[in-house]
């Protein structure tokens, strides 16, 4: 967006600086937190976080006041968690977001304690990030030497796995136990962290609710589409000049996006939307808006707000063997999709990479990827499958190519899409 039009990054295009809680303070004032919690106060927030349209930004796009309604209605006191675990290696939104306005997501998520009657706030990072660990341990340090918050806010540093982020291995390691999903009912709003009703949020996802919570869901509407109002965040890096953290109105279409990453540095052959676990979308179709209704077509979604950029050059089909091998080697391992399924995918499609395809490799790849959605403990298999199965879809003749004659004369190059190393986590505690 132009610096006029940005939110959560307003305070960035202020200043050129994070904001410190004076920043903060003078430009949005306090949380506005009304004087008896567990009114009918709470419920108008409720409704105003509906009137809005807030959908989840960490990547399902779960109605937000749904999940706010659904832990209020429990009995009990409840519990808030913020996931600014950001596991997925090519989003970096959360991270800048948590760096220069650290205070808007700690207000989003003091406001929706209150909401759901909670009396803790849990706020989750990964512990190999020591500079987002200290930056916002100074501004809780901030708020408490303020006497801001009526509620309780813990920081955790928690093992920074692929699957760690998944709402279900929070609560379990706030629990004591593995970051690891956990499969098995109840739901984390019916019993969470200490067996009381749990809400996990987005980092982004808070944000945006306290701006809302300031300005209403008329104002909140003004940006996005009638269907899906308000802005994002969204990592855009690969092939374009200036790589980095934007936020856009949902509806943008995606050529606009490349375009205010500085264009595309040569020609391209497709982009990767939603990260690791997202969709290949051949260049005729970056002209989709980012929009769940318009992409849902094309089987993509804006996910975790992810776009790569991904040149001619390069070899898709070795760039996505890369990337199932990654995921192969962060699963969980908890059940049979992930422990048989991902690396008997991940494999064939390195041997297709590789040239050493066998005739029935193409026929048993796309069965073993269609197996794999909605048979895992958690989400982590469907979007592997959702990478793979798109990648055969979109780069077609390439795998032809590499079917029929071997790998392509690019397959050999150094990757463009940076992928963390493939080896099994060492801790999930």
């Amino acid at each position: 967006m132009a610096p006029g039009d940005a939110r959560l990054l307003a305070d960035w295009y202020a200043t050129g600086r994070p904001a410190t809680l004076p920043d903060h303070l003078g430009r949005h004032g306090p949380p506005p937190l009304p004087a008896a919690a567990g009114s009918r106060t709470w419920m108008a927030l409720v409704e105003a976080v509906e009137a809005a349209g807030l959908t989840g930004r960490g990547g399902a796009g779960f109605p937000t006041a749904r999940k706010l309604r659904a832990v209020a209605e429990r009995r009990g006191r409840a519990v808030v968690v913020v996931n600014a675990m950001e596991s997925e290696p090519a989003s970096r939104k959360d991270q800048s977001l948590c760096a220069v306005a650290p205070h808007l997501v700690l207000d989003g998520a003091v406001l929706a304690a209150a909401a759901v009657g909670a009396d803790t706030v849990h706020v989750c990072l990964p512990r190999d990030r020591a500079a987002q660990c200290q930056q916002l341990g100074a501004a809780l340090d901030e708020r408490r030497c303020a006497r801001l918050d009526r509620v309780r806010l813990r920081l955790h540093a928690l093992p920074h796995t692929y699957v760690s982020s998944e709402s279900t291995s929070l609560v379990r390691w706030l629990g004591g136990g593995p970051a690891r999903p956990q499969g098995s009912p109840p739901r984390t709003h019916e019993r969470g962290v200490d067996r009381r009703p749990t809400l996990v949020n987005n980092a982004e996802t808070l944000a945006h609710l306290a701006l809302i919570a300031r300005y209403g869901p008329d104002w909140y509407r003004q940006a996005g589409t009638p269907d899906e109002p308000g802005t994002t965040l969204v990592t855009v890096s690969g092939a374009v000049a200036a790589p980095g953290v934007l936020e856009v109105a949902l509806g943008t279409p995606i050529t606009t996006l490349l375009d205010r990453a500085g264009g595309s540095t040569e020609p391209l052959q497709a982009a990767l939307l939603g990260g690791f676990a997202g969709t290949w979308l051949p260049t005729a179709h970056l002209d989709t808006p980012l929009a769940r209704r318009a992409l849902a077509p094309l089987g993509a979604a804006p996910g975790a707000g992810v776009l790569i950029a991904l040149p001619r050059a390069a070899c898709a089909v070795s760039e996505t063997a890369r990337m199932l091998g990654y995921l192969a080697a962060h699963s969980a391992r908890q059940c049979g999709p992930c422990r048989l399924g991902l690396p008997a995918v991940a494999e064939d499609f390195t041997a297709l990479a590789a040239g050493r395809a066998d005739p029935a490799l193409l026929a048993r790849l796309r069965r073993r990827a269609g197996l794999l959605p909605g048979r895992g403990a958690c989400r982590h298999p469907d979007g592997a499958a959702r990478l793979a199965t798109s990648a055969l879809h979109a780069f077609a003749d390439d795998v032809d190519h590499h079917l029929t004659h071997g790998p392509c004369a690019a397959a050999h190059l150094s990757s463009r899409i940076p992928v963390p190393p493939a080896t099994p986590p060492e801790t999930w505690r």
